[in-house]
């Protein structure tokens, strides 16, 4: 009896304190401030019976510069939007190793040209001798073996000062062009590595655009058809004519690139802005894409997903399928229909159950 008095006790007292958990977390709960966010309705518009793509500005006439030396960074002498002058010094590698060969080879050079002179001397007084028979062949040979020798030596050591005055390029690198310093990615007492890109530079004025064109569409498209370029940032339309096509997708997942090239424009454009391309064709193949920004965007690992508001007006973390990226937005393939809103930012930390407060 005393044995089942005490399991009845001890199951009371378990249900209690299970109680008061679940009501002390429902009070937690409950007590979550209210967070202020906004939303965007999900559309996807595909009445446009002309083909669209996403595409990218950049300049005709850029580089990335490297070197093919290892070696510390004594000085980086532009920064990030100076203009330059073609020839002009970027970037200074240390190249004391390069200097200490160089005089190794200036000795070579002058012992080789030593040599070679005495080899010359000797060639020419054995040939005279030769000739009033005064030497025989036999050193006339050695005598010319040698002057042969001398000259190759001598002229390799010239070549191995042409090979370190090319090493000397890669330790001062210069602007292949004038233009503008789009981008730097070392400082002062860095390390350079071969072909570690150190300075990006174009030459403003002259911009073209890379767009993506699906394989259902690209065989529609001809060389030298003119296009319309919308540039988003600036909501302006400009004109371009395509200049290249290409004829392969084994690296681009069934994507085609087409380089546009864009008419003179006193359009404030700049390298990197996201254009949509129209091309004066019909899309053969109707589809709706559902497109959303990429920071509205959540990734846990290898998973993707949005927030939503639930019924009860709180987050709702839902988890995606995403497709290819177009610009700052990226295609949804499943999680997400076209007649639902999601939610583009908020004034806290969203989790599952928050209750929001739209804006």
């Amino acid at each position: 009896m005393k044995k089942y008095t005490y399991l009845l006790t001890l199951i009371i007292t378990v249900l209690f304190f299970t109680n008061c958990g679940n009501e002390d977390q429902k009070a937690t709960t409950n007590n979550t401030p209210v967070i202020s966010v906004k939303t965007r309705q999900v559309t996807a518009n595909s009445n446009n019976p002309f083909l669209s793509v996403s595409g990218k500005i950049q300049a005709e006439n850029s580089v990335e510069l490297s070197t093919r030396m290892m070696g510390f960074v004594n000085k980086v002498h532009v920064n990030v939007g100076d203009k330059v002058d073609k020839g002009q010094l970027l970037v200074s590698i240390n190249n004391a190793d390069l200097q200490a060969k160089k005089a190794q080879i200036t000795a070579n050079i002058t012992e080789a040209t030593a040599a070679f002179t005495n080899a010359k001397k000797d060639y020419t007084r054995f040939k005279n001798l030769l000739a009033d028979n005064s030497a025989s062949q036999k050193e006339m040979d050695d005598i010319t073996a040698n002057f042969e020798m001398a000259k190759a030596r001598l002229e390799a050591a010239k070549q191995m000062k042409n090979e370190i005055n090319a090493q000397f390029a890669y330790s001062n690198i210069s602007a292949p062009f004038s233009g503008i310093i789009t981008s730097k990615n070392i400082k002062t007492g860095d390390m350079a590595n071969p072909g570690m890109p150190l300075i990006s530079m174009e030459h403003p004025g002259n911009f073209e655009v890379i767009a993506m064109v699906p394989e259902t569409e690209i065989s529609q498209i001809q060389q030298h058809s003119e296009v319309r370029v919308l540039v988003k940032s600036i909501n302006k339309t400009l004109q371009g004519t395509v200049q290249e096509i290409s004829t392969s997708a084994k690296n681009t997942g069934g994507q085609y690139f087409v380089k546009i090239s864009l008419a003179k424009t006193d359009a404030k454009i700049l390298s990197g802005m996201y254009v949509t391309v129209q091309f004066p064709v019909e899309k053969q193949a109707e589809t709706n894409v559902v497109l959303i920004p990429t920071e509205a965007i959540i990734t846990n690992g290898q998973l993707s997903g949005v927030y939503t508001v639930s019924q009860s007006n709180t987050a709702l973390l839902r988890w995606l399928r995403l497709g290819r990226t177009y610009g700052n937005q990226v295609e949804v393939l499943s999680g997400l229909n076209t007649d639902e809103t999601y939610i583009f930012s908020a004034e806290g930390k969203l989790f599952n159950g928050a209750k929001i407060n739209i804006q």
